[in-house]
């Protein structure tokens, strides 16, 4: 017997004002669904959302729950006004006795019931939305961006209570490890269409990519069949005029086609500008160490960073990652030891707090207002990379519309402002790039996009990140953060990290991270003749070898065009210009591997 649908849009109508969000939009939630619901930021993912929790109310259409239904929905700025604490809030609607539930949730998603929702910050009020949720277990949960402020620990929790839920969801998150181990079902909204595909998020980016390229074959055909008849038509017409009436009206037909299709949203036109390039030694941290009154943040711990490596540092919330982060650029002075910058260092740094944004100031005043970004005398201009440009044209290139160009920067949505503090950054050339929480909010697109340009990127990355599939993605050695003052340095990204500690499982590593390394390896590191960032080092160089001599053969292959530097002299120049840097790094990293190799040898 079938059974009645959890909840039912149909023919769904929304705009606001402007172009429609949706049109003639229908959905099906089915007991059981467990759904990826992606788009592109703007696209209307959240507010989707509402209008299925009933707190938007459609232009047209009805939203029907089934009987005895209940659909919770935990939004990403929860109002938590008229409730003292956080326990309070989370524990609103529950039945006397049940508070245990609330304070499992707290546990595993590390917030303190007792906080006064006065002093919480917005991590910990959306952390008490997530445990509300889960203590009221409704039939339907709808999550947007659950991940969003959790820690690798957190996230496992989450993601190990919702494999064994009975319940009903639909998530949106940025985090594609955690939807690939969730989803059965993806709906996906694309220019106001939503359409859904029987698999989990895992199958999402190719289904995509084949939709796309069916759309380009359809759209290449009736370009080719407009271009025939109008031939026909300028070659014919006069003729024939009052026998083909029919097919001059079919030809207008087929441009109304063509004009009323929706083009798809392009991706960001983002760029990293390396600058001039830093010395080989970018860092050099010997012995430091860092408390806060009792806490102990980091014993003694030494790394080097050279020019071009991509350093990751994870751990859980409140461990320490972001003041090792400062003390390693800077801009935090350790208790013990030293810090040593490199030369001819230009920094740029993506803060998680989105501090370099001012809320009340517009997307115009943001750029033009950037002192390195102003171009003296030209108050519509910005400097991009040495070359001025319209601020319009510019915010354009990260998918702003030009409406938006006066709006307050409080307006944009996370994923926005995560684009436009890009903009800003990629504006400037920089050596030396500092990411604290990069892929908070930013769509499937503007991530891949993202990790691209970072594997390309001439200069060194050190970021700090919660998003695995991100981490296994860009960095080549991964420092983590495990608790009473320990940093232990591993060679690869994430997944790397877990087997070097034998934790392939992820719901084992999250019960497991605060452990002590073994005392076998304890053993190995007393043994070896290197140090153990040297040994990591050693463990990590014939893969960027191998990645370096990938690339130079790419850009050998380019170059072998006889006719390249005719047809496209620029081209021929960043090819060359590139082949030389990667030269200069493969020979650098085989240098260090015979250094490395012989002392390990002794």
């Amino acid at each position: 017997m079938a059974r009645a649908p959890l909840l039912q849009l149909t023919d769904i109508s929304l705009t606001f004002g402007g172009d429609p969000v949706f049109e003639d939009l229908s959905l099906v939630v089915q007991p059981g669904d467990r759904m990826a619901l992606v788009g592109r930021n703007g696209s209307g993912k959240s507010t989707l959302m509402k209008v299925m929790a009933g707190l938007v109310e459609a232009d047209r259409g009805d939203v029907i729950a089934g009987p005895g239904v209940t659909v919770g929905y935990m939004e990403q700025e929860p109002d938590l006004a008229g409730f003292e604490t956080l326990g309070e809030f989370a524990a609103h609607g529950l039945e006397p006795g049940e508070m245990y539930k609330v304070e499992r949730a707290g546990e595993g998603l590390k917030f303190d019931p007792a906080r006064l929702v006065a002093t919480a910050s917005g991590g910990e009020r959306r952390r008490a939305a997530l445990a509300r949720l889960m203590a009221q277990e409704p039939a339907l949960m709808l999550l947007d961006e659950p991940t969003n402020h959790l820690d690798i620990e957190a996230i496992g929790w989450l993601e190990a209570e919702l494999k064994q839920t009975r319940t009903a969801f639909v998530i949106i998150s940025h985090d594609r490890a955690f939807l690939r181990a969730l989803t059965r079902a993806t709906l996906w909204i694309d220019r106001g269409m939503v359409r859904r595909q029987e698999t989990g998020f895992g199958e999402f980016e190719a289904w995509r990519d084949k939709v796309w390229d069916d759309e380009d074959m359809q759209r290449h055909k009736l370009n080719r069949k407009i271009k025939a008849e109008a031939r026909w038509a300028v070659e014919g017409i006069s003729a024939r005029r009052k026998r083909n009436q029919g097919r001059v009206r079919a030809l207008q037909d087929l441009r109304a086609q063509r004009a009323g299709q929706i083009k798809r949203q392009g991706t960001a036109a983002m760029a990293f500008d390396a600058g001039p390039k830093s010395g080989r030694k970018v860092i050099e941290a010997d012995g430091i160490a860092k408390r806060f009154g009792e806490k102990i943040i980091l014993r003694s711990f030494s790394l080097t960073v050279q020019r071009g490596d991509r350093i990751a540092l994870v751990g859980p919330n409140g461990v320490g990652k972001t003041t090792l982060l400062n003390m390693l650029i800077g801009t935090e002075t350790p208790d013990e030891g030293q810090v040593k910058l490199g030369t001819n260092l230009e920094l740029a740094l993506f803060d998680q707090a989105r501090a370099q944004l001012d809320g009340d100031m517009s997307l115009w005043d943001s750029l033009t207002g950037d002192p390195e970004m102003r171009v003296s005398g030209k108050a519509d201009q910005v400097l991009v990379r040495g070359v001025p440009k319209h601020v319009v044209g510019y915010l354009k290139e990260f998918l702003f519309d030009e409406g938006r160009a006066r709006a307050p920067v409080r307006s944009l949505s996370g994923g926005e402002k995560a684009r436009l503090l890009l903009a800003k950054l990629m504006a400037k050339p920089s050596n030396l790039l500092v990411l604290d929480e990069p892929t908070n909010d930013l769509d499937v697109e503007t991530l891949d996009l993202l990790q691209e340009l970072l594997g390309t990127y001439d200069g060194t990355v050190i970021l700090v990140s919660h998003d695995r599939d991100f981490l296994d993605r860009v960095a080549a050695t991964t420092i983590a953060m495990e608790g009473d003052g320990r940093a232990t340095v591993y060679a690869g990204g994430w997944s790397d990290y877990l087997r070097q500690r034998g934790q392939d499982d992820f719901a084992q590593s999250v019960t497991k991270v605060k452990a002590s390394p073994s005392k076998t390896q304890a053993k190995e590191s007393a043994r070896s003749r290197l140090s153990f960032t040297e040994r990591h080092r050693l463990e990590a160089l014939p893969a960027e070898m191998a990645r370096l001599e990938a690339e130079i053969g790419k850009l050998e292959e380019l170059l072998s065009d006889a006719e390249l530097f005719t047809r496209e002299p620029t081209k021929f120049n960043k090819a060359t210009q590139a082949l030389v840097k990667r030269q200069e790094k493969l020979v650098s990293a085989e240098e260090k591997w015979l250094e490395l190799e012989e002392k390990n040898d002794g």
